[in-house]
């Protein structure tokens, strides 16, 4: 096991329960976007298979040894701490498939310079496994849920579990979840009809919605352009039934703008295919295999388990995530964007195709993470 310290010459950041200052670094990218928030999957299965995520038939899987241990992703979660990481937030695949998660949970919580550990699901595992989550110490959750139509839910996931979902979100509530969100991708044809039942659902579910433009990432190989459903439509569609609505400050690197309505009900939208945020991204990536990605939309990352399952220390471990990370110069989201500007027709299409994802499966979303 390694045993991370903190690094001499570091400013100070936060303090440890025996009163001593833990340290946090300031590393930033070429572009000066510092890493503050870590995004970790810990399981590349789902149980599920929507259309915009896992639409084909078959995968390629990892292999049981090649996933890291809860020990090993405690040790590089320190390790992204110990350079200003403090945003920890737990997705797959599915994570609630990986066993005894409370476990992992409570590893990550411990650690006083996180102060927001959050996790994103499905929700159908939720009802037998929210209230022991929430007394591990998970602090955030973020239920997606993209159709009120049990039918619709069939035909994008391919699983008749949508009641389950929504036992999910209301034993979250019951655990004591109290800034809780529900993440809905929104598609042209699909269910772009539901905008504003959708913000009545979670009205009454005591969550906000955030509306999430379809994305060309990893195995979204049925994306089309025209099936995006832009921020400003959404505003439109909403301010129709709701009237005008107002935009919230802006919460730092927080993915979604925040609106509000004339009623006061909030709601966010994530606009990465339209209106992207790349100028502002301070999220790291780390697969469920130890693969350290800079953005979403990057095709190679930076392998963390073969250092650390190769003895390396902590400094080691350190210097290879601060020098990946301040070498970056990833602005994925916006580079897609202008394959779409005027003058380009035609060129924005799936990012990857079907053999491609197939050669390397870090490429596959369900591998990766949101």
């Amino acid at each position: 096991m390694i045993t991370l310290g903190t690094t001499s010459g570091m400013a100070l950041g936060r303090t440890a329960p025996n009163g001593v200052p833990r340290a946090a670094s300031d590393v930033r990218d070429a572009f000066g976007r510092p890493v503050r928030s870590l995004r970790i999957s810990v399981t590349d299965k789902c149980n599920l298979r929507c259309g915009y995520c896992m639409p084909e038939e078959d995968y390629v899987w990892l292999g049981r040894q090649e996933i890291l241990s809860f020990e090993e992703i405690a040790v590089l979660a320190g390790a992204f701490s110990d350079l200003g990481v403090d945003r920890l937030r737990i997705t797959g695949g599915e994570p609630l498939l990986r066993r005894e998660l409370e476990v992992l949970v409570g590893s990550l919580a411990a650690d006083p310079r996180v102060r927001d550990l959050a996790l994103t699901t499905n929700g159908v595992l939720l009802p037998r496994l929210a209230g022991r989550l929430r007394e591990a110490g998970l602090g955030r959750v973020t239920v997606s849920l993209d159709t009120l139509r049990p039918e619709r839910f069939l035909a994008l996931t391919r699983r008749d579990a949508h009641a389950e979902v929504l036992r999910g979100i209301g034993a979250a509530r019951d655990a004591g979840f109290e800034r809780l969100k529900l993440n809905t991708v929104v598609i042209r044809g699909f269910n772009d009809d539901e905008l504003g039942d959708l913000l009545e659902f979670g009205r009454r579910a005591g969550a906000e919605v955030r509306f999430i433009e379809y994305m060309d990432v990893g195995g979204a190989t049925r994306w089309a352009l025209d099936r995006v459903v832009s921020r400003a439509e959404i505003l439109r569609v909403l301010e129709e039934r709701y009237g005008a609505a107002v935009a919230l400050p802006n919460e730092g690197s927080a993915p979604a703008d925040r609106f509000v309505l004339p009623d006061g009900l909030t709601f966010g939208i994530v606009s990465s295919t339209t209106a992207p945020f790349c100028g502002t991204c301070d999220r790291a990536r780390l697969t469920t295999d130890g693969m350290f990605f800079l953005c979403l939309y990057a095709r190679d990352g930076l392998d963390l388990k073969r250092l650390l399952r190769g003895g390396a220390g902590a400094g080691e471990i350190r210097d290879a995530i601060a020098g990946a990370w301040r070498a970056r110069t990833d602005r994925g989201a916006e580079d897609r964007l202008a394959l779409g500007a005027p003058g380009r027709p035609g060129e924005r299409g799936v990012l990857y195709a079907i053999e491609d994802l197939r050669r390397d499966v870090h490429r596959e979303m369900h591998t990766r993470g949101g």
